[in-house]
C-alpha cells in the first residue's frame, strides 16, 4: 500500500487540497459516504465519486485533517472494503466550502476490485424481523454492507445498472434512501422492497418444468410446509439453486441422495444460528467466528455423537459441514421451519451447479418436488465455500462464493497481464494484474461441457470486469487436461505467449505464493496425479522448488496403473500393483474382488506398456482395499477419505520404511501392512500405523533434502495434505527437525490453487 504526500498549494489559512486515489474493493461497500462523513467531520471539502479504477476524492482543508482522512481510508475502511493501495497528489486550492458525492464516471481502463457476495447484515436482519418495519420480511433485503456483489454484477463501475438488479426500477422509498449520503442504503446497488424488487415464488417441481409462474402469497410458508411433510424443495440462492431437506428426516435426505445420485458423499447442513451448530458439532472460537463471519462458508466441524440429524447426511463420518444462513431467504425459511436443512448443490452428481433459471427447471423437477424460486438473474455461478479450522487459522478446501475475486497480493509483480488455466479437476482460472492476483469461483472438474462452457465464460467475465486482456497463458503439462488444450487453442488465436507449469511445480508455488515468497524451498507435494516433466503420473514428489524453477529430488517408488483412470474409481486394482511391487499377497482380497482379480494379475504379469505412478493418493487407496476399507469409490478421494476416518487416533507409532537413491519405499509400508493384517491387527490400528509411517519417511526425505540443499523451509501442497492426520503428522514431525512449514490458508491444497500457482510462476520467469 501506498501513500503519496498531501501538499499542495497553501491559502494564508494553511489550506491545502489534494487529489487521493484508493483502489481495492471499494465499491458497493459503503466507501463514499464513509468518506463523506468523515470529511465532514474534519472539516474537509472536496468530493468523492467512483470511476472504473475505484475510489477518487478530491479533498481540500488543513494538512493535518487531510493526513487523518488518509490514515482513516487506510487502517478503518468500511468492514467488507479491501484497500489495496492510497496515494495523493497535490492539487491547486480551490476555496470550497462543501463535500460532495459525485456522480459515477466511465471511460477509462477498468481497474476497480468487485466485492465477494456478503452474508446478510445484523442490521438488515433486525429489519427483516421487525414489524414496524417497511422491510418485515422482505427476502431479499440488503444494504451497503451485505447482499450480492460479484454473482449480480455485470460490469463496471459498480452501478445498478451494471447489475442484475437493472431490470427491477427503484420504487420512491427506495430512490430516496439510495440517493442519500447519510443513509445505510446509499448506493446500495440490489436496494429494493415489497414494491419494487424481484419477487419470490413456490411452485410444484411438475408446473415449474412447464415453465409456470407459480404463487408469490405465501411462498416462505408453502415450502416450510412442503420441507415438513418430507419433500426435496429447490431453492434459489445468491450463486446458484441448492436442494433443501429437512435434516433429520431420514427419509427425505435418503430420497435426495438418490435422485441426485449422490450415493456416499456427505451433505451439508444449514443451521439457523451458532447455537444451533454447537448442537451438532463442536465448535471452538476461531470456528465460530468462520461460521458467522459475512462470508458464511462451510465449516467442517467434529460431529456431536448425538447430533440430531438422519444418517443418510453424512454416512460415518466423523465431521458434520455446517454453515449459516446468508441471505434473507434463509433466514425466513429457516424461522418457518423450525429445524437444520440439508442444503445441497442443485445438481445431479459430477454436474455444475444450476445458476440460469431455464436450466434450472429442466434439470432439478427430476430430483426436487417444488421450488423456491425468484426473478433476480444471477450472472455468475459460484458454490459454497467449504474450510476446516487447523491450529486456529482457515484451511480452505473449496474457494468460492464469499472469497471471489477477491485478490491475492504476489511478491512477484507481473510485468504483462497473465492467465492461469488450473487444473482437470477442482478447476479454478486466475488472471494476474500488475501484483495482484484473481483467483476464480469454483468452476469444477472440466470433464462436464456445462463446466467447461463456465470455465471460458468466466474467465471472460472476470477479465473484461479487471480490464484484462492476457498477453501470457499459462498451462498444466498434461497434454489431455482440457484447461490445457483450450490455453493452447486460445493462445494461438490470440497471439499470447505460452507457459507451461509442471503440476506439482504450480501446487508449491501456490504456496509459496499465498505467503508473499519466492522460494526456494523443499516442497513436498502429494496428491492424486500430476503430469511429470518425463511423461509419468506423479503424486509423491520431493522437490527443490522456487517460483522459477523445481528440480525433482526423491519420489515414491513408481508402481503401475492397471487399468488407467479405472485404477482410480476401483481402489483393489492399485492395491494389487503395491502387493506385487512388495512382493506380497493377502488372503481373502483375491475373493473379495472377485474375477476381476485374475484379469489384473495377468495384466501385470504382461509388462504391458502400463501408465505409472508415483502418487501418495494412489498408495492410500492401495491401504484402504488391503484394510477392506473401500474397494471401489463413488466420488474423487473417498478411499483416502475412509482410511483417516477409521484410524484410531490413540496410536502414535508409525511403520518403518527406508530410502535412498531418490526412492521413497512405499512398498516397505505395505509389507508392513499386509504383516499387520495377517497377525489380526485391525484395520484401526493397520490404518493408524500406516498415516505415521507414511508421514515418518515423508518428514526424513525433507530433511535430507533440506541438509543437502541448504533449506530451512518445506512448503507442503497437493490434495493429499487434505487429510489432517497426514497434515499434522509431517508438520510436527518437520518443525521438530528445524523446519519452517509453509501450508496454504487462503486457497486450497488441492487442485483449486493451481491457477496462482501458474501464474505466480509465468510472472517470476518473466521479470
Amino acid at each position: 500500500m501506498t501513500t503519496g504526500s498531501t501538499a499542495g498549494s497553501t491559502t494564508g489559512a494553511g489550506v491545502v487540497r489534494a487529489a487521493i486515489r484508493v483502489t481495492g474493493i471499494v465499491q458497493g461497500v459503503g466507501f463514499r459516504p464513509f468518506v463523506h462523513v468523515l470529511a465532514g467531520r474534519l472539516g474537509l471539502a472536496g468530493f468523492v465519486g467512483n470511476d472504473e479504477r475505484g475510489v477518487v476524492i478530491e479533498a481540500e482543508g488543513p494538512p493535518a485533517a487531510l493526513e487523518a482522512l488518509l490514515t482513516e481510508i487506510r487502517t478503518h475502511p468500511p468492514g467488507p472494503a479491501l484497500v489495496s493501495s492510497v496515494t495523493a497528489e497535490p492539487l491547486p486550492v480551490r476555496g470550497e466550502d462543501t463535500f460532495t458525492i459525485a456522480p459515477s464516471t466511465a471511460g477509462g481502463a477498468a481497474a476497480t476490485l468487485i466485492s465477494p457476495d456478503l452474508a446478510t447484515c445484523a442490521d438488515c436482519l433486525r429489519e427483516l424481523h421487525d414489524p414496524g418495519d417497511r422491510r418485515y420480511r422482505h427476502p431479499f433485503i440488503s444494504c451497503t454492507n451485505c447482499g450480492p456483489r460479484f454473482t449480480i454484477v455485470t460490469g463496471v463501475p459498480y452501478d445498478r445498472a451494471t447489475t442484475t438488479m437493472a431490470g427491477f426500477p427503484m420504487c420512491p422509498a427506495c430512490a430516496r434512501e439510495y440517493h442519500d449520503p447519510a443513509d445505510r442504503r446509499f448506493h446500495a446497488q440490489p436496494i429494493c422492497c415489497h414494491d419494487c424488487g424481484p419477487v419470490l415464488r413456490f411452485l410444484p417441481a411438475d408446473a415449474w418444468a412447464a415453465g409456470e409462474q407459480g404463487d408469490d402469497r405465501e411462498p416462505i410458508v408453502d415450502a416450510a410446509a412442503a420441507l415438513l411433510q418430507g419433500a426435496v424443495v429447490a431453492v434459489k440462492g445468491l450463486g446458484g439453486y441448492h436442494l433443501a431437506a429437512v435434516a433429520a428426516d431420514e427419509l427425505a435426505v435418503a430420497t435426495l441422495r438418490t435422485r441426485k445420485h449422490r450415493e456416499d458423499k456427505p451433505f451439508a447442513v444449514l443451521v439457523p444460528e451458532l447455537a444451533t451448530a454447537a448442537e451438532l458439532g463442536e465448535v471452538d472460537v476461531v470456528e465460530a467466528a468462520e461460521l458467522s463471519s459475512r462470508r458464511a462458508p462451510i465449516v467442517l466441524l467434529r460431529r456431536r455423537s448425538d447430533a440430531a440429524v438422519a444418517a443418510a447426511v453424512a454416512p460415518g463420518d466423523r465431521h458434520l459441514g455446517l454453515f449459516l444462513p446468508y441471505t434473507p431467504v434463509h433466514h425466513l425459511l429457516l424461522a418457518a421451519v423450525g429445524a437444520p436443512l440439508v442444503l445441497t448443490s442443485g445438481n445431479v452428481s459430477d454436474e455444475p451447479i444450476a445458476h440460469r433459471d431455464d436450466d434450472a427447471a429442466a434439470r432439478l423437477p427430476a430430483i426436487a418436488d417444488a421450488a423456491l424460486v425468484h426473478d433476480r438473474p444471477i450472472r455468475t455461478r459460484a458454490d459454497d465455500s467449504v474450510l476446516r479450522v487447523v491450529r486456529d487459522r482457515p484451511y480452505l478446501v473449496r474457494r468460492s462464493r464469499g472469497y471471489a475475486p477477491e485478490p491475492i497480493p504476489l511478491a512477484v509483480a507481473a510485468r504483462a497481464p497473465i492467465l492461469g488455466c488450473g487444473a482437470e479437476l477442482k478447476n479454478t482460472f486466475c488472471l494476474l494484474r500488475g501484483g495482484e492476483a484473481f483467483v476464480s469461483h469454483h468452476i469444477g472438474d472440466l470433464e462436464n461441457a456445462e463446466t467447461l462452457r463456465a470455465f471460458t465464460d468466466g474467465i471472460t467475465h472476470v477479465g473484461r470486469l479487471l480490464d484484462v486482456e492476457p498477453e501470457v497463458v499459462a498451462h498444466d503439462l498434461h497434454p489431455d487436461y482440457l484447461s490445457t488444450k483450450w490455453a493452447l487453442a486460445h493462445a494461438e488465436n490470440v497471439g499470447a505467449e505460452l507457459v507451461g507449469v509442471q503440476h506439482h511445480h504450480a501446487h508449491l508455488a501456490g504456496c509459496l505464493a499465498e505467503h508473499g515468497e519466492t522460494g526456494p524451498v523443499v516442497g513436498l507435494a502429494c496428491d492424486g496425479l500430476g503430469y511429470g516433466t518425463d511423461g509419468t503420473l506423479w503424486g509423491g514428489e520431493v522437490l527443490d522448488v522456487s517460483l522459477t524453477g523445481c528440480t525433482r529430488v526423491a519420489h515414491l517408488e513408481p508402481v503401475p496403473l492397471p487399468g488407467g483412470a479405472t485404477a482410480i474409481r476401483q481402489p483393489w486394482r492399485t492395491a494389487a500393483a503395491w502387493l506385487r511391487a512388495a512382493g506380497e499377497e493377502l488372503p481373502g482380497l483375491a475373493e473379495r474382488v472377485g474375477p476381476e482379480w485374475a484379469t489384473v494379475q495377468r495384466l501385470l504379469d504382461s509388462r504391458l506398456d502400463l501408465p505409472v505412478t508415483t502418487s501418495a493418493g494412489r498408495l492410500f487407496d492401495a491401504v484402504a482395499a488391503l484394510c477392506g476399507v473401500r474397494d471401489r469409490v463413488t466420488y474423487e478421494g473417498q478411499a483416502a477419505i475412509e482410511l483417516e476416518r477409521c484410524a484410531d487416533r490413540s496410536v502414535r507409532e508409525g511403520y518403518p520404511a527406508g530410502r535412498g537413491g531418490g526412492l521413497l519405499r512405499g512398498s516397505e509400508l505395505v509389507r508392513a501392512v499386509v504383516a499387520d493384517l495377517r497377525g489380526g491387527t485391525t484395520p484401526a490400528v493397520v490404518a493408524a500405523r500406516f498415516h505415521h509411517g507414511l508421514a515418518g519417511l515423508l518428514v526424513g526425505a525433507a530433511v535430507d533434502a533440506a541438509g543437502m540443499l541448504g533449506r530451512d523451509t518445506v512448503a507442503l501442497s497437493g490434495g493429499v495434505f487434505q487429510n489432517l492426520l497426514l497434515l499434522d503428522a509431517v508438520r510436527s514431525g518437520c518443525a521438530a527437525a528445524g523446519l519452517r512449514v509453509l501450508v496454504h490458508s487462503r486457497l486450497p491444497c488441492n487442485d483449486g490453487g493451481i491457477s496462482l500457482g501458474q501464474v505466480a510462476v509465468a510472472a517470476a520467469r518473466r521479470s
